[in-house]
């Protein structure tokens, strides 16, 4: 489904660079279309592949190139690269590559997981960690936290080259939700919450560069993983049987239009180290869902937790 063309207003992102690492699907998906509405030139990275595929921890169908071919159709410039970032030394060489292309990146989103099966389903979750496997546990590790630093220490010295450069990493629930709630497992809680620290930490060091980094977390995100899960499509996922939470699910867009107006607001600074929602953000920012909604599940469930009698059609 493409966005209307109001969304985001103009194009504010002609002639900008981003990198948006794990493009593939899901949210990267959507993060890398979100910014293509907005007329970046989009870098999408990724294993999968039509043509020169790495051996990736999902067998599914989508590819660097479908994201890259929607990013064009959105109205940007997408450009595939298949890169897997566990490996020092194609990150290195992807970096020598945009050196070489574009001199610098003004965007740079760090969204690469690729551990939703180790994660495993609801009937996994609550596994002692003295009971978990402990391969698949640290390989969630590697797969949510090595990535990113490894992305990191190869792309920021371009996100730098000039003032304004803006990080984001992808997580799973904001800093405060994470810090006061035990996460599936042990292995999963701590990949969130790093990456939430990841932000903060690199915020400090790129701050004196004129730089931001931002975490940003979406709410319940109708991947194409877990539109598949309920036998669902994005045109009928109202007809899931799914919990009644997933009436506050978001498409992958959302989160990519919260990153498409942190990236377009002349004042980002003031988002450097915060941990954020697309829910919050799209109150802040004043941009929808592809259906015209602003899904907030986050607010919803504190709301709930402090005992409010919550109605999910009002955080929609």
């Amino acid at each position: 489904m493409e966005a209307p063309e109001s969304e985001p207003a103009g194009r504010a992102l002609r002639g900008r660079v981003a990198v948006v690492a794990g493009a593939t699907r899901g949210a990267g998906r959507g993060i890398a279309a979100a910014l293509g509405e907005a007329g970046a030139t989009v870098v999408c990275t990724g294993r999968s592949s039509r043509t020169h595929p790495l051996p990736s921890d999902y067998d599914r169908g989508e590819t660097v190139e479908e994201t890259a071919d929607l990013v064009t159709r959105l109205g940007g410039t997408g450009v595939p690269a298949v890169v897997d970032h566990l490996d020092p030394a194609r990150v290195k060489a992807l970096a020598e590559r945009l050196a070489d292309e574009y001199g610098a990146v003004d965007v740079l989103v760090n969204d690469i997981w690729g551990a939703e099966l180790l994660k495993g389903g609801p009937a996994d979750w609550n596994t002692p960690v003295w009971e978990h496997d402990l391969d698949d546990g640290l390989r969630i590790l590697r797969l949510a936290v090595d990535t990113h630093l490894i992305t990191s220490h190869h792309l920021l010295p371009l996100l730098v080259a000039r003032p304004g450069g803006l990080l984001v990493e992808v997580t799973d629930g904001t800093a405060a939700y994470n810090a006061a709630h035990y996460r599936i497992s042990v292995f999963y809680d701590l990949a969130k919450v790093a990456v939430n620290r990841l932000a903060f930490s690199q915020g400090h060091e790129l701050g004196p560069h004129g730089g931001a980094a931002v975490s940003l977390t979406p709410g319940w995100l109708r991947s194409e993983m877990m539109l598949d899960a309920f036998g669902v499509t994005e045109e009928n996922w109202r007809e899931a049987a799914a919990p009644p939470d997933f009436a506050l699910s978001e498409s992958p867009r959302f989160v990519g239009r919260a990153v498409a107006a942190l990236a377009a607001d002349g004042d980002r600074a003031r988002w450097n180290q915060k941990s954020v929602s697309s829910g919050e953000l799209a109150r802040v920012y004043g941009f929808t869902d592809v259906d015209g909604s602003r899904p907030d599940i986050w607010r919803f469930m504190e709301d709930r937790e402090r005992g409010l009698d919550a109605d999910p059609h009002e955080y929609r």
